[in-house]
């Protein structure tokens, strides 16, 4: 700057010109650099004027200008506090060891508020002696203090020269070190660890990882994952195991950060095991993380482990357990195995509603086992209502299919004479409206096989095979006659029983009683019930 240009300004920061020009003028001055005495003795001057704006531009010129002989007024400026005290700290810290002396005499006689602002004021310095005794402000017991001055510091140490940032790291270090008889608070380690992961030297990965063991408070772990979350995917088995025992951890601030890191974690196929623990997390979040991380690896283990997810409160969870089982070969297994260990009908149907989407990609095999168990269910002798449920699935299946193997089994057991055990399977095919006439005749025989064949009129009204001949009479494609010529099975009292009960009433069921009557004549002249057949044809006119 020329002598002429100094002049000028220096004119300006006099009091006859506009407090406007004066301010601007002041920043001018600041901004120039001159460090010349006429320029330092009209910035002192200006600290004293009656304008508060004229002022605080006076203050930022001296410490820029580094004006020692300033110092005591923007010490007392300091000391009064409010909104001056902060801009008159800052311009203090930039003169060098002194004002930094000064600083640390008023912090340690004055309020813990103004105390924060001042070592804040350091930390922003923008010299390195202000900004390393402002890190020694982090082990101040106030915890403001040190927030005040962690979130400065951190917000300066991008524009730090690298020796600057250098001295800095190694002072922290230093600071971190364990010292006997004492321990470092909390709140100050964490805001050393945060301060750390701002310079950004990859060098200190390993104090990061060191700070994840479970004995340090959360505090610590939350500012080393965070840490760690600007460097590169950790590879190591070690490192691994330190995060999935994180993501464990009831504080969910530890959580999130941890899954954060595991999610570019790539599942190793030597290593999936240690990820099952975190389907036994506290945290929600971190189980449904889990399912999803463990999507391509279909193995028996796996499928147990998602097993107890669909007993969790959260639905969203038991619904993605749900799909991620259906997903998996193994899991298709867990899921049936669940539910053929069902110990109630009720936990039974819960179970089987749970997997009616997912049972049409089911393997025939596991198909068949569920069949297979129904029926044993259903053959019992204690009527076991957790067939219902397994039936229930499998016509979800493939409704077809089942009628198929229940009719299948109906006839096998009817060919065996095994009539009660046959009508268990003919009873619930007969509960479907399509069910055909060929398997109501089947219910119907099977049934007559079974009846008690009382002649009584009430008795006979209240007989379930006798309505189901009622049944296909009025409703039939094959006439219920033919079919009941090529039952050979059905004896001369089945004949007998139902001609009798037929040929008393009128029209096409009198005329079927004849039918039956007639065929048991043919069919067996010589039995007993012969002869009765004849007298009932007779006496009804129809001899």
């Amino acid at each position: 700057m020329s002598d002429a240009t100094g002049k000028k300004l220096l004119k300006l920061l006099q009091s006859g010109a506009a407090v406007e020009v004066r301010r601007a003028a002041a920043v001018v001055v600041g901004e120039l650099g001159n460090k010349d005495k006429e320029t330092a003795d009209a910035v002192v001057a200006l600290l004293d004027d009656a304008d508060a704006e004229l002022r605080l531009a006076a203050m930022k010129a001296a410490g820029k200008l580094h004006v020692e002989r300033a110092l005591p007024q923007l010490v007392d400026r300091v000391r009064l506090g409010g909104p001056e005290a902060d801009v008159a700290a800052q311009a203090a810290a930039r003169l060098g060891t002194k004002g930094i002396r000064a600083l640390q005499d008023v912090m340690a006689h004055t309020a813990p508020g103004l105390r924060r602002r001042i070592a804040a004021a350091l930390a922003a310095a923008g010299n390195a002696s202000a900004e390393l005794t402002a890190l020694d402000s982090v082990l101040d017991a106030d915890a403001g203090m040190v927030d005040a001055v962690t979130r400065t510091l951190a917000a300066e140490i991008h524009a730090l020269a690298p020796a600057q940032r250098r001295a800095l790291n190694d002072h922290i270090l230093e600071l971190l070190k364990p010292k006997k008889g004492t321990a470092l608070p909390a709140h100050s380690e964490a805001a050393l660890l945060r301060l750390l992961a701002a310079v950004g030297d990859p060098a200190n990965e390993a104090i990061f990882w060191g700070r994840l063991e479970p004995n340090y408070p959360p505090a610590l772990r939350i500012e080393a994952l965070q840490a760690l979350g600007n460097l590169p995917t950790p590879t190591n088995v070690t490192q691994q195991k330190r995060l999935l025992a994180c993501a464990l951890d009831r504080d969910f601030r530890v959580v999130a950060p941890t899954l954060m890191l595991l999610k570019a974690v790539p599942v190793k196929s030597n290593a999936w095991k240690e990820w099952l623990s975190l389907l036994q997390a506290p945290d929600v979040a971190v189980r449904r993380f889990a399912i999803d991380k463990l999507a391509e690896h279909d193995t028996e283990e796996v499928a147990q482990a998602l097993l107890p997810q669909l007993k969790h409160p959260d639905r969203a969870l038991r619904e993605q357990a749900l799909a991620s089982l259906a997903k998996r070969q193994h899991g298709a297994s867990a899921l049936v195995e669940l539910l053929l260990e069902a110990d109630t009908p009720d936990a039974a149907w819960q179970l089987a509603r749970m997997q009616a989407a997912l049972v049409k990609h089911y393997p025939p095999a596991l198909r068949q086992k569920l069949f297979k168990t129904a029926c044993t269910y259903l053959e019992g002798e204690s009527d076991d209502r957790r067939a219902d449920a397994l039936l229930f699935l499998l016509n979800e299946a493939d409704a077809k299919e089942l009628r198929e193997q229940l009719a299948e089994r109906a006839v096998a057991f009817r060919k065996k004479k095994q009539y009660p055990r046959a009508l268990v399977y003919l009873k619930l095919l007969g509960r479907d409206p399509a069910c055909g006439e060929g398997l109501r005749f089947e219910l119907a025989a099977c049934g007559l096989k079974q009846s008690a064949r009382d002649l009584s009129p009430a008795a006979r009204q209240a007989d379930p095979a006798l309505h189901q001949f009622t049944r296909l009479l009025h409703n039939h494609e094959t006439h219920p006659q033919t079919y009941l010529e090529k039952a050979g099975w059905l004896e001369p009292e089945d004949l007998f029983y139902l001609g009798f009960h037929f040929i008393e009433g009128a029209g096409a069921e009198r005329e079927f009683g004849a039918q039956v009557l007639r065929w048991l004549l043919k069919k067996s002249p010589k039995a007993k019930q012969a002869k009765d057949a004849k007298s009932k044809l007779k006496g009804a006119g129809l001899a």
